[in-house]
């Protein structure tokens, strides 16, 4: 299938937009904060199957153009969405949030609840502070695990940033990106995006001390939460989303955050049996 990349220009932002495959439109929000779409691909692009997948970079993310004095807090992007959506004429929108994308499905669902037709949520961002803040505690635990610190160790001991800086790097982001995974040796090899420090420090700040636990159980909508058993957001977390939106709720047994590369086959299965698609 070929994808289509365009800008759309909204209160001096150019968000960039791609759009990929044919039928019912499926709003794709990436995560990190600050990540960009790329960082789904080419995974997500299995989903495009008879429905039509629309990503785009945030603000203060990827290759949308974002200027220097922005805000970047989670009311903008918020406000975002919902100008996107006016501008595909979009009115009851499917939307598949990952990660932090999880997170920002839910706050737009709790602020524009009668846009929403459904939401996918895979490796949802917790829906409280304090089920992040274990979040954060476990990463840190895993970074400090034998394999990846070890490695960790022996590049910043290498010669390889004088010797190929481009070959540092990419051994960086592995060793950066390896405790999502089950198994950290997964996360070699793996293809390599860029997080906006500044935009995930601004979103986090913006949200404080937060707890949507009362929001959250108030929506009424079509809802599927997946998540890995071995993921650092705690399973725990991700059943409490589910159970607050009564929601189907998948667990992928063999994956970390990352079920689309950990187990894609069970990822696609249990997406494609939910999302709305052609009947062709």
């Amino acid at each position: 299938m070929k994808s289509t990349t365009t800008w759309i220009p909204i209160d001096g932002i150019e968000f960039l937009i791609r759009t990929i495959g044919e039928g019912p439109d499926i709003v794709v929000l990436h995560g990190g904060p600050g990540a960009d779409h790329t960082s789904l691909l080419p995974e997500f692009d299995a989903l495009a199957r008879n429905r039509r997948l629309i990503y785009y970079d945030q603000r203060g993310s990827g290759r949308t153009r974002t200027p220097r004095s922005a805000p970047l807090g989670w009311t903008q992007h918020v406000s975002d969405l919902d100008c996107l959506l006016d501008s595909w004429g979009i009115t009851q929108v499917h939307l598949l949030g990952y990660s932090w994308g999880g997170l920002l499905a839910l706050l737009y669902a709790i602020n524009t609840t009668a846009r929403i037709a459904s939401l996918a949520l895979v490796s949802p961002a917790p829906v409280t502070a304090n089920e992040r803040m274990e979040f954060v505690s476990r990463l840190a635990a895993r970074m400090e695990e034998p394999w990846i610190r070890n490695r960790r160790l022996d590049l910043e001991h290498s010669s390889l940033r004088r010797s190929d800086p481009a070959a540092f790097r990419q051994r960086a982001f592995e060793l950066s990106i390896a405790p999502y995974f089950k198994d950290p040796r997964r996360a070699l090899g793996a293809k390599q995006f860029l997080i906006s420090a500044r935009t995930r420090e601004a979103i986090w700040r913006s949200l404080g001390d937060y707890d949507l636990t009362a929001q959250v159980r108030d929506l009424r909508v079509a809802a599927l939460v997946a998540h890995g058993r071995h993921d650092p957001i705690p399973l725990e977390s991700a059943k409490h989303t589910a159970s607050l939106l009564e929601a189907r709720f998948a667990v992928f047994d063999d994956s970390g955050h990352v079920p689309q590369i950990e187990e894609p086959h069970r990822f696609i299965d249990a997406l494609d049996g939910f999302l709305p698609r052609d009947a062709t």
